[in-house]
């Protein structure tokens, strides 16, 4: 195969966003896809004709002037979207065991006060003092506000933990469980998860929220065509296992059939545990490549997609969050017995109803060790292969224990079911290419915040590294991770005036 300027492995929103911006700036670009769909967790698939996303189930921040508006419409896809604003009342509604409340989050800071103090009308000083200080944390973040700034500036937002920060501005226990409500989206673990990470996402959220009607996939699509439409080649079915560096610099990429992949640059969109792995080379030292294999993956999920049967039950724009316990941790702390113990519930948005839900998918923590016993199997649509009676038995009963927890709930749920598909941490390592199918990449501690800063640029000067676990996971945090990545090749002055520019 010919020399490429710019190799990039794996095609989830990292490598195609870094694609995408190097396409258009006139690099031959090759994206290497391990499996047949692109996108990582933009994928899709259909059930019954029911459109259901793998990873990707509401988005913020695409409101005209927010940072994520502003980088899609620098990457020439936001005119092209098809989205649906969720609920401005609430979004997100937080439920617990025993409390028949829904607990609002709302878009809009002003909107989303005002719901919280009409839920604790004694709280507004501390339910002010956590909105402000998420502002504030956010402002001190330049890449994340699309500017130029110093590193320096996030000094002191990097250690405080957000279970230790809630509790210092109330003390009243139901707000400070209802404030924590939404830690599914970041697999946040108490006095552990810094409250910056808490921040960053959550403040996208609140400025606006948004699902990808008919799915996600829809944005790698368009990346794609933004990349191919350059002359960019994305070839599929490709599994690199090796990168080889000699002579000071990376030569080429190694697929397990023995093609070789040549490049001036290299991109990484592979968690950067397996792309040091597999990278041959004496320049990565030993210390880093233990550094990067013993740092801690976050949990991982068992998704079912439910399949409902016509009319059953009417669909809404937000999502809810369930606990069956009051503190909303007890569901990374679940027990064999008490599991789930909650769980997060997406409805499908579709272009063909707005008044019945077609489909939705309920969502809950699993460890890789439940699922452990059958990890030398692979599974996917291109690489079939079964794993046997007893994982689908084990299947069944988890899902069966989801629905029931559920019902609580969703009174009538079981009934609507017409069919269901389930996904483990299994599912997510073979699609998404993590080893243990963790979803959101490093486990951040605000206790060594710089153990999981993680560097686009490697010791072999041409091999770059990007995707969730570079700067934060989300839609958000991927694609200002690889604007990240791509200024350490551009410029960051450069790609943040193009960026600028494109607004007009």
């Amino acid at each position: 195969m010919d020399k490429q300027n710019v190799v990039i492995i794996g095609s989830g929103l990292g490598g195609l966003v870094c694609g995408a911006i190097l396409a258009r700036e006139g690099y031959s670009v090759c994206i290497l896809e391990r499996n047949k769909q692109i996108g990582g967790t933009l994928q899709t698939y259909a059930r019954n004709k029911i459109i259901f996303d793998s990873g990707v189930h509401y988005v913020g921040g695409l409101g005209k002037g927010q940072n994520l508006n502003r980088l899609f419409t620098f990457l020439g896809i936001m005119d092209k979207v098809n989205i649906r604003q969720m609920d401005v009342d609430m979004v997100d509604g937080v439920m617990f065991r025993g409390d028949p409340k829904i607990y609002r989050y709302a878009q809009g800071y002003d909107r989303f006060i005002q719901n919280m103090v009409e839920d604790f009308p004694d709280e507004e000083i501390a339910i002010r003092k956590y909105c402000d200080r998420i502002k504030a944390v956010c402002e001190r973040f330049p890449m994340y506000n699309l500017r130029m700034g110093s590193y320096l500036e996030q000094e002191g937002m990097l250690d405080i933990d957000v279970q230790t920060f809630i509790e210092s501005i109330t003390s009243n226990k139901k707000l400070q469980h209802v404030l924590m409500g939404t830690n599914l989206l970041y697999a946040g673990v108490p006095y552990k998860t810094p409250f910056y990470v808490h921040a960053l996402i959550i403040n996208s959220y609140i400025e606006s929220s948004w699902r990808f009607v008919d799915g996600g996939s829809q944005i790698a699509r368009l990346l794609a065509r933004e990349i191919t439409t350059r002359g960019g080649i994305i070839k599929r079915h490709v599994h690199i296992t090796r990168l080889v560096e000699e002579n000071g610099m990376l030569q080429f990429a190694e697929s397990s059939s023995g093609e070789r992949f040549y490049g001036n640059l290299f991109i990484s969109n592979v968690h950067p545990a397996k792309t040091i792995e597999m990278t041959e080379s004496s320049l990565i030292k030993k210390v880093f490549r233990n550094r990067m294999k013993n740092l801690e993956n976050s949990i991982s999920m068992f998704y079912v997609s439910i399949v409902l049967k016509k009319n059953k039950i009417e669909y809404r724009n937000s999502n809810l969050y369930c606990y069956g316990e009051e503190n909303p941790w007890c569901i990374i702390e679940y027990t064999p017995e008490n599991w789930p113990n909650g769980f997060a519930l997406f409805y499908s948005a579709s272009s063909k109803t707005q008044v019945y839900a077609e489909g939705i998918t309920l969502m809950g923590y699993m460890r890789y060790e439940e699922v452990k016993k059958w990890e030398k199997t692979f599974n996917t649509v291109t690489e079939e292969s079964g794993r046997g009676e007893e994982y689908e038995n084990f299947k069944k009963e988890k899902a069966e224990k989801l629905f029931a927890f559920a019902e609580q709930w969703v009174p009538g749920l079981k009934e609507a079911i017409e069919q269901y598909y389930v996904a483990t941490p299994l599912t997510l390592r073979d699609y998404v290419g993590t080893n243990d199918g963790s979803l959101y990449g490093f486990v951040k501690d605000y206790r060594d915040p710089m153990r999981t800063f993680i560097s686009t640029r490697t010791k072999i000067p041409n091999l770059f590294l990007t995707g969730q676990n570079i700067n934060l996971h989300g839609v958000l945090g991927v694609t200002v991770s690889a604007v990240i990545t791509c200024s350490e090749i551009l410029g960051r002055e450069y790609i943040l005036n193009k960026i600028e520019h494109a607004q007009a």
